[in-house]
């Protein structure tokens, strides 16, 4: 369950897409609609950053920030899901993702994280994993929405431009780390406690094991990852190489 982007960065579903050849843009409904949505998004995502810097100047250490951003952090990654939601069910004419697929995933395995490990098993809460991955998430998203926002605006400055296909570099293995390091000091307590497993005999006659199911979660990391980020570089040698050419023909 890859995911920063994030995490790292997200696998490109852009609302304004930056290939050569464009796509019918959405309605003007559709249009503000996305515009309110991803500034909100922004600033959600700014006020966890906020929270972090402030939360390490209080306490002058970076062990244990978590809780100083939880419940944002809760709120505004299952947010997304809202986002995935609309795009991959069309709902937004115009709007389609460029990799449905890699994109839900990877959502999926953001709120997964935040959700069924980081809140589930507080124990991690307070590893410096958790820190690496909120990290990386923050400000992939950061630049994500804004991305998304001057664009939907027709007005993206090339900074913006340039970190959403750049800081992904170094963003995506730092979270995907911070991800697998949480998945993997939460096991013990997975298997001491028995969490969300399902034992025979039940009259379901069904049994699961979340144990089992994280070591699962962390092999997929191995075929997923390297798609996504290899996405992201085809897309980043396409959009900034475009952009390159653009400026020259000016």
């Amino acid at each position: 369950m890859a995911a920063s982007g994030s995490g790292g960065s997200r696998a490109d579903n852009g609302y304004g897409s930056q290939h050569p050849r464009r796509r019918k843009g959405p309605g003007a409904l559709a249009t503000a609609y996305l515009v309110i949505y991803n500034v909100v998004m922004t600033a959600g995502w700014l006020v966890i950053a906020v929270g972090l810097v402030r939360a390490y100047l209080a306490k002058g250490s970076y062990h244990s920030l978590y809780y100083s951003i939880e419940k944002p952090l809760k709120f505004f990654q299952t947010g997304a899901l809202l986002e995935e939601y609309l795009l991959i069910a069309k709902f937004l004419p115009g709007i389609v993702p460029s990799s449905v697929v890699l994109t839900a995933f990877q959502v999926m395995s953001r709120v997964f994280l935040t959700w069924a490990v980081t809140h589930s098993v507080k124990e991690v809460q307070t590893e410096d994993s958790v820190l690496l991955f909120v990290v990386a998430w923050t400000i992939t998203e950061i630049i994500r929405y804004s991305f998304y926002t001057f664009s939907l605006l027709n007005h993206l400055p090339y900074l913006i431009k340039w970190a959403r296909y750049t800081l992904f570099i170094v963003l995506y293995p730092m979270g995907v780390s911070g991800e697998l390091l949480t998945i993997y000091a939460a096991l013990p307590f997975v298997r001491q406690s028995g969490l969300y497993s399902i034992s025979l005999p039940n009259k379901y006659n069904f049994s699961f094991d979340y144990y089992t199911f994280l070591i699962l979660v962390m092999i997929s990391y191995i075929p997923i990852f390297p798609q996504l980020y290899f996405h992201m570089l085809h897309q980043r040698r396409k959009v900034l190489s475009h952009t390159e050419e653009h400026k020259k023909s000016e």
